[in-house]
């Protein structure tokens, strides 16, 4: 139970950083926000666990907790509030994209999934694992490479879902994304967990909200669509950038995977088998 309190909190903490490396800035300091019932706090270490995963995360990214607020609540609750740097100069905004650009996606997809398959005990051992360490990477190296890619736009993948996400780049640039299911990267496990229905709640209100954006290709089938809809947890960077400058992104991140195109559009996203 702690080291998954631990985990917990360096998941809770990546995540809450993923905002500052999406605009490609630096983690500076971060602050503790903490709801924890009084059941909980006297009879274990669980909060200290989970302050403890969060704290060692933050220093991964070089920066610092330097305090935080506390409330008793009947519900477990942690997340941090996050301040970075960059030169303005250097901000990347999800609105850049330009047709003709590349889309890349830094991390596999299918966390919320498999979560819900943990939740509802089915999940394997090993397939969790995999989740976790997924969520617990912090998007810095991603980051770095997509400044030193020039990357025209982007933006982190997190409680709407890549088409979500990918709806909000699309229509801030007036362009349109196309989306190949055969280049996309998923968490093992995430299929044969669909097929049984671990789908949390988000899943249907990103379609319901997006739905109208969205367009599949016949031979897209349900299951990827609906695995497509599933919000994700500290998920990876969706980068757009100049064909020619593909390579050094790859180069920059060896798990970026080109995964579609920008064409021109007015912020329409494509999904093609």
């Amino acid at each position: 139970m702690v080291d998954d309190a631990y985990d917990f909190g360096a998941i809770a903490a990546a995540n809450a950083m993923s905002d500052i490396y999406a605009m490609g800035g630096q983690v500076l300091i971060a602050i503790n926000l903490v709801a924890f019932p009084d059941n909980l706090i006297h009879e274990s270490n669980i909060l200290q666990e989970v302050l403890r995963g969060g704290a060692e995360k933050v220093a991964e990214a070089g920066g610092v907790v330097v305090g935080g607020h506390s409330v008793n609540d009947k519900e477990p609750k942690y997340g941090l509030a996050v301040t970075g740097l960059i030169h303005p100069d250097a901000v990347k905004i999800k609105g850049g994209a330009r047709p003709g650009d590349v889309l890349l996606l830094t991390k596999p997809l299918g966390t919320g999934v498999v979560t819900t398959a943990l939740k509802r005990e089915i999940a394997a051992d090993e397939d969790v694992a995999a989740a976790v360490a997924s969520m617990k990477t912090l998007n810095r190296q991603a980051a770095a490479a997509a400044q030193a890619a020039q990357a025209h736009g982007m933006t982190d993948i997190t409680g709407f879902g890549l088409l979500g996400h990918a709806r909000e780049m699309a229509s801030q640039a007036g362009v349109d994304f196309r989306f190949f299911v055969h280049k996309l990267p998923w968490l093992p496990g995430v299929f044969t967990y669909g097929e049984k229905g671990a789908f949390p709640g988000g899943k249907g209100n990103n379609m319901l909200f997006f739905a109208e954006h969205v367009t599949f290709a016949p031979d897209v089938s349900e299951l990827v669509q609906d695995t497509l809809w599933t919000p994700e947890t500290s998920g990876g960077l969706l980068v757009a950038v100049a064909p020619e400058q593909a390579a050094t992104m790859q180069q920059g991140c060896d798990t970026a995977v080109i995964i579609g195109e920008v064409v021109a559009g007015d912020g329409r996203i494509d999904v093609e088998p």
